[in-house]
C-alpha cells in the first residue's frame, strides 16, 4: 500500500530522484546522443520570465560530456516543458493507475489545485504513456484468446439511423486467458476483412480463438489453431459440453470499461478513444490478479513516458 503523503508525491526533489531511479538505473542517459558520460550541474537559475523575474531555479540538470548538451530526466518524455511540479505529475499518475474505473479530470483539478484544462491535459499525457507499443501477439503459447466487440458513445461523423448501433464508436477487444492481458482497438466497419486483419496482427497462429456467433468472426479458424463459438442468440453463455467455451472473461473487462466510460468520463471524443482504451487495457493487464500492485503499476506507467509527447494547440475539453 502506498501512502499519498510519501515524499515523491509532496516534494519535487524526491519526485525527480524517484523518476531518475526508474529511467536511469545505470546513471544519467543523454537523450540527444545516447551517452552515459555525464556531469551533474548545481542548481541554477533559468531565464527571467513574467512569472519568475529572477529566473526559476533549475534543479536536476545534467550536462553530457560528449555532445555538451544539457538535459534533465524529463527531457524527451510526456513531462517535458510542463510547468506543473513533478511531484504533482507523479501523484496524478498514481491516482489514475490505481483507480479501477478511472478518475475524471474535474476530480484531479480539485485534488491537485490545478486548473481543469491542466488536469485534462495531464491525464491525456499519462494515458499516452500507458499505450502499448509493438506488443507481442496474444496466444503465442497455444493458449485461448477471447475476442468480442462493444459500442461506446457516439461517432459524430455518422448519422443515427433507427435504434441500431451504426452511429456508435466500435471497439474490438482481445483478452489472453493465459497471461490475463487485454488489448483494445477502435474499428470502423463490421467487415470480415477489417476484423481479420486486426486478429492477424494481434493473435498468434497457434492460438485458439473464442468468440460469439457474429458473422464477422467466421473464417478465423483458417488462420489459427482453432475457433470455438458460443451462441448468445440462443441463450448460451457457457457451452454445456465444454465449460471452457465462453466469453465471460472479456465480458468482465467490458463491465469495468463501460462503468468507467459512462459513470466517470461520461463522454469521449472519437479522436481520444484510443487513449482511454490504452488506460483500461493497462490497468487490466497490470492488475492485482496478475501480481501487480498499485505502486508497481504506477512505476510501470512512468517507464512508458519516454518518446511520447502531446502538443494540443486547441484541445477540446469536452472529452
Amino acid at each position: 500500500m502506498t501512502n499519498l503523503t510519501a515524499p515523491r508525491f509532496t516534494d519535487e526533489t524526491a519526485a525527480r530522484e524517484h523518476l531518475e531511479a526508474l529511467r536511469w538505473p545505470e546513471g544519467p542517459f543523454c537523450p540527444h546522443c545516447g551517452s552515459l558520460n555525464a556531469a551533474r550541474l548545481p542548481a541554477q537559475r533559468g531565464r527571467p520570465t513574467k512569472a519568475h523575474p529572477e529566473g526559476a531555479i533549475r534543479s536536476g540538470v545534467v550536462q553530457c560530456r560528449d555532445c555538451r548538451k544539457q538535459y534533465s530526466v524529463t527531457v524527451g518524455t510526456v513531462f517535458e516543458g510542463s510547468k506543473v511540479p513533478l511531484n504533482k505529475w507523479l501523484l496524478a499518475n498514481y491516482l489514475l493507475v490505481s483507480s479501477k474505473k478511472g478518475m475524471s479530470a474535474h476530480q484531479l483539478h480539485r485534488m491537485l489545485g490545478v486548473t481543469y484544462k491542466t488536469a485534462w491535459f495531464m491525464f491525456h499525457r499519462i494515458r499516452e504513456a500507458m499505450r502499448e507499443e509493438g506488443g507481442d501477439k496474444f496466444g503465442g503459447d497455444g493458449g485461448t484468446v477471447e475476442i468480442d466487440e462493444t459500442y461506446i458513445g457516439r461517432d459524430r461523423s455518422k448519422e443515427q439511423k433507427g435504434a441500431g448501433s451504426s452511429h456508435k464508436m466500435k471497439v474490438l477487444t482481445l483478452v489472453d486467458r493465459e497471461t490475463g492481458r487485454a488489448r483494445s482497438l477502435r474499428f470502423e466497419n463490421f467487415r470480415k476483412e477489417e476484423i481479420g486483419m486486426i486478429v492477424r496482427h494481434n493473435v498468434a497462429h497457434e492460438a485458439v480463438l473464442m468468440t460469439d456467433e457474429a458473422a464477422m468472426y467466421r473464417g478465423l479458424a483458417k488462420m489459427h489453431a482453432g475457433h470455438k463459438v458460443v451462441t448468445h442468440g440462443k441463450g448460451e453463455y457457457v457451452n454445456k459440453d465444454d465449460a471452457t467455451t465462453h466469453t465471460n472473461t472479456i465480458e468482465g473487462f467490458f463491465s469495468i470499461f463501460k462503468r468507467g466510460m459512462i459513470g466517470v468520463y461520461q463522454h469521449c471524443g472519437k479522436q481520444h478513444l484510443n487513449r482511454y482504451l490504452a488506460e483500461f487495457d493497462f490497468r487490466y493487464s497490470n492488475r492485482a490478479a496478475n501480481g501487480v500492485d498499485d505502486a508497481e503499476r504506477a512505476d510501470l506507467a512512468l517507464k512508458g513516458i519516454a518518446g511520447r509527447r502531446l502538443f494540443y494547440r486547441r484541445p477540446s475539453f469536452a472529452a
